[in-house]
């Protein structure tokens, strides 16, 4: 039987391996994933049935399992006996119960820490409308936005709301006045707690995730009376989310949605973890779109396909392409040129980025071509 200690003893070896996630099923041995890859945890014993009720029983009181019963699925939020937190999702596969839980790193780490671009910084200097950051499950959009908000918190005097399923990370007040909001314990909803933000005289909102039509509208509606949403979105494209977002939305309504966008929207960063030229370690690649009055106007347009040249030719103003960014990352030895064609369908593309990187003239500070 799977008691307390054992539990803990399992969370202890994720933060001590650097793991990001611990999963547990029926007639399996534990598995926690490092570095994008999934290890076996031999040491331990086959999970039964009755270790994963014992957890269960652990991290859940009476209502909440019987909330997990009816709805088949529960996302927690949870402290281990060390104070490291984590984010439990338990559901069912095959008629038996299973857990994926995520290690919640609680350390805020700045942009150069979690060796993101330079012009990420710049996020937390808009002082309205909507950002989005995108990207697979996994690929570090929650940390990036954390950070993005310290640096908010740090620096400028404001209220800060966040709305999210569960908190990852606690931000204490700094500069500004910070209230977090977790889904299923302050509020029922995304939708309903970004119905009432207005009520609660944000600055800066954060909404975890835009997970259904009512959030989408809400924040758009959050961001067009002058405030600044910062929300995420499960899609591997800077320029295809525009599309996505609006097509959530019911046909009579796109057209209004795509005006309401061109006018709100500051900046969409696309972000993907990879390995390192070293395998041991994982680096961000960040395609980034700042929404300038050219971008604006193919979005109200809708003409995505000219967005991606606006990328293209607009690096001094901050935008990259997944290419670039890439390119980037291959000149500098973060990433191997292998695993970089593995990101791209543009690999004719990356390979001219990176050879033209490669021949320019490296200038010493004398001026002399070295």
């Amino acid at each position: 039987m799977m008691d307390n200690t054992i539990f803990q003893l399992l969370l202890d070896e994720v933060v001590n391996h650097g793991a990001s996630d611990l999963h547990l099923s029926c007639k399996c041995k534990p598995v926690i994933r490092m570095h994008g890859e999934l290890v076996a945890m031999e040491s331990y014993s086959i999970t039964e049935e009755s270790d994963l009720n014992s957890v269960i029983s652990l991290v859940l009181n009476e209502k909440q399992s019987d909330v997990l019963k009816d709805k088949l699925s529960y996302d927690i939020g949870y402290s281990s006996d060390r104070g490291e937190r984590y984010r439990i999702n338990i559901y069912y596969e095959r008629g038996s119960l299973a857990l994926a839980i995520r290690w919640l790193n609680g350390e805020m780490q700045n942009f150069e820490e979690l060796n993101l671009p330079a012009q990420l910084a710049e996020l937390s200097r808009l002082k309205d409308g909507l950002v989005l950051m995108t990207g697979a499950t996994g690929s570090g959009k929650t940390t990036a936005l954390a950070s993005v908000l310290n640096q908010i918190n740090e620096y400028r005097p404001c209220h800060i709301l966040t709305i999210e399923d569960p908190i990852e990370f606690i931000h204490e007040n700094k500069m500004a006045v910070v209230h977090q909001r977790e889904v299923g314990v302050d509020v029922l909803s995304f939708a309903d707690a970004m119905r009432s933000a207005l009520r609660e005289d944000p600055d800066v909102v954060l909404v975890g995730e835009m997970r259904d039509l009512e959030t989408m509208r809400a924040a758009l509606m959050v961001a067009e009376t002058g405030h600044l949403v910062f929300s995420t979105l499960h899609t591997n494209d800077a320029v295809g989310v525009i599309d996505r977002m609006i097509g959530a939305f019911p046909g009579a309504e796109q057209n209004n949605v795509r005006q309401q966008l061109s006018m709100v929207l500051r900046a969409v960063v696309t972000q993907t973890l990879v390995k390192n030229f070293n395998e041991d370690g994982r680096v961000p690649i960040n395609e980034i779109l700042w929404v300038n009055h050219a971008v604006s106007h193919l979005i109200r347009e809708h003409k995505p396909e000219q967005i991606r040249s606006v990328m293209e030719t607009g690096k001094d103003y901050g935008n990259q392409t997944l290419e670039q960014a890439i390119a980037a990352r291959v000149i500098n030895k973060e990433i191997s040129m292998e695993q970089g064609l593995k990101l791209t369908t543009r690999a004719e593309q990356l390979k001219e980025l990176v050879n033209l990187e490669q021949k320019r003239p490296v200038y010493s500070r004398r001026g002399n071509r070295t």
